[in-house]
């Protein structure tokens, strides 16, 4: 009985497989890591201080540029402002507007900031690409490596 519990357990860890992720076709994974380059006592970033705000951090930080939003509380997200259901192209580049980050391709896709799902009406199956947040007190480092 014990042999038949060990093999269930492993077959569902083994399907539990991070090698079981789908892998956005359209988009390469570039690493980077801003540093402490995000301070919000900083003119430039302090509107960070306050929920439903964001900034953009242009190249050479992810493909297109990065948008960090903050939630509120605790809460930031970070995300790759690159169309994630298109190749890379001149249109593919998203801009933001509030909490909606919008390609700028005539099909229009859109995403939300609070969690990178696309929204009603967008093209393709691929959430936007999500960057790690490290907060500690006014600095803010955004990273994917």
């Amino acid at each position: 009985m014990k042999s038949i519990l060990y093999l269930f357990c492993f077959v569902f860890l083994a399907a539990c497989s991070s090698d079981s992720v789908e892998k956005n076709p359209y988009l390469p994974n570039y690493s980077f890591n801003t540093g402490s380059l995000i301070n919000t006592n900083l003119p430039e970033y302090s509107q960070l201080k306050f929920a439903a705000n964001s900034i953009i951090l242009n190249s050479p930080y992810g493909i297109n540029g990065v948008v960090v939003y903050y939630a509120g509380g605790d809460n930031y997200n970070a995300f790759e402002l690159t169309d994630p259901n298109h190749q890379i192209s001149a249109c593919s580049t998203m801009s933001v507007n509030g909490l909606i980050a919008t390609c700028d391709c005539d099909d229009g896709n859109s995403y939300d900031l609070l969690n990178g799902i696309r929204r009603e009406g967008t093209t393709g199956t691929y959430p936007l690409i999500r960057y790690r947040v490290e907060v500690s007190g006014s600095l803010i480092r955004v990273y994917n490596n």
